[in-house]
């Protein structure tokens, strides 16, 4: 195989069959050996060799752009050389720690608390979890459940907090969990502002609080069914769910309802979170202060493995060793998230999301008019274009999967969420240009018109 060097990783390139005659082998290969619980390469069938900026090559030498970026974990694009250079330096000084203090923690824990807004700087404690933002969820949890002495907890359809035990009992997606008895017990699901699809069936122009009404009634009702929860979890952009921001006025109301009723907020930004909706926290867009932020995938900006919950001080009721993971002292993550926040200051990354927001959604508007088009939404650099039977209205998950594809032979990595999977979405890189938006943008048009044409 040719040795390709990274700087020619500038445009989109396939010049095979996907898969290529190498990302076969591989495939075949992970396929005998690797558990059937592999996903990605389902439907993205390649192998890849590297990565570099908002760019991956496969084996076979073709080069796509990467709008999956790790499922969000990348928000810098592969191997920012910055990033790199403090991964490598911190790797020839200390790599692991434990819960010890060390200075590249030290740092860390600072940059952390610095790019929350200012209320909340002196306010909020950090907890290392496990290096899973799933582990960060099930911490939370726990933590609301010591703190208040309850046991229920309410949670919303759509959602999506992990595959770990307690973490995906609070999940939506029922698919998972039909295979596994026993969920963890008190979980309570109600209807989130999905308004492009009520799940009410309501006029999607005039429902935006229905959900919380509900919501409140049944918490306030003596004969409502539910105990007084520990917490309410939520995603402010439900990810997996389909990309779908929650409304301004359906937060606030949740936030002033487990306020009055002393139920504990927990705000799952683990993809939301390190600036994915254009402020460090999707959450101060909807001006509230929730009691628990659970963060992980991009905290490092480089892929490696670090999560946290942070919480106020009045919660901080742990007993020693009450959550813990062995490798919850990532140092070359710590040192490596410290470099992404400086970077992210320095080149004004926030602002660059969300001009590039602005920019999808003026390329994507076209897609607004197709009858096969249910929505087209985002937040930042979170889009996803759901599509539906014009019909029936039943989620097109065929075509979703058809768009994947096209997109894929044109050199554009998308994935799919969302109800039977018929949202594609994209994760670009923070600090992608207006130029490879451009072209991904003329990648997924033309893909789309493709697949539609398959359908006539």
């Amino acid at each position: 195989m040719t040795v390709h060097a990274p700087d020619a990783l500038t445009r989109p390139h396939v010049g095979s069959d996907l898969p290529g005659p190498r990302s076969a082998e591989f495939l075949a290969r992970q396929d005998r050996w690797e558990s059937s619980a592999r996903t990605y390469p389902r439907n993205l069938p390649i192998a890849i060799a590297e990565g570099t900026g908002s760019f991956v090559r496969d084996v076979d030498g073709n080069v796509f752009i990467d709008f999956l970026t790790g499922a969000g974990v990348l928000s810098l694009g592969h191997n920012h050389p910055e990033l790199v250079e403090v991964v490598a330096r911190q790797s020839s000084v200390l790599v692991h720690g434990l819960d010890f203090p060390t200075p590249a923690k030290d740092a860390f824990v600072e940059a952390q608390l610095s790019m929350l807004p200012p209320a909340l700087r002196d306010q909020m404690k950090i907890h290392f979890c496990g290096p899973t933002g799933a582990n960060a969820v099930e911490a939370a949890i726990k933590l609301a459940k010591i703190v208040t002495g309850r046991g229920e907890i309410v949670s919303f359809q759509g959602g999506f907090h992990g595959s770990t035990h307690a973490a995906m009992s609070v999940t939506g997606l029922v698919s998972p969990k039909q295979p596994v008895a026993n969920q963890v017990p008190g979980v309570h699901f109600f209807p989130y502002s999905s308004c492009a699809r009520c799940p009410l069936g309501l006029d999607p122009h005039s429902c935006e609080t229905n959900c919380v009404t509900l919501l409140e009634r049944a918490l306030r009702d003596p004969n409502g069914g539910i105990p007084l929860p520990a917490a309410v979890i939520l995603e402010l952009v439900q990810g997996e769910g389909g990309v779908v921001p929650a409304r301004r006025e359906f937060v606030r109301r949740v936030r002033e309802l487990t306020r009055a009723l002393d139920v504990l907020l927990i705000v799952d930004e683990v993809q939301t979170g390190c600036g994915r909706t254009g402020t460090w926290f999707a959450f101060e867009q909807y001006d509230i202060e929730p009691d628990i932020v659970v963060a992980s995938k991009a905290l490092s900006g480089i892929g490696l493995p670090v999560a946290l919950i942070l919480y106020h001080r009045r919660l901080d009721q742990w007993k020693p060793g009450a959550h813990i993971g062995t490798f919850r002292g990532n140092q070359l993550a710590f040192a490596a998230g410290v470099e992404a926040i400086r970077i992210i200051r320095r080149d004004d990354v926030l602002a660059n999301v969300r001009a590039r927001g602005e920019q999808i959604a003026d390329r994507l508007e076209p897609l607004r008019n197709q009858p096969w088009t249910h929505d087209v939404r985002g937040l930042g650099l979170m889009w996803g274009v759901e599509l539906a039977d014009p019909v029936t209205g039943a989620p097109a998950g065929a075509l979703g999967r058809a768009v994947q594809a096209h997109a894929l032979r044109r050199g554009l990595i998308l994935e799919l969420g969302g109800r039977h999977d018929a949202v594609v979405r994209m994760l670009p890189p923070l600090n992608v240009t207006p130029d490879v938006v451009d072209t991904a943008c003329d990648i997924l048009l033309d893909a789309y018109d493709t697949a539609l044409r398959e359908l006539a």
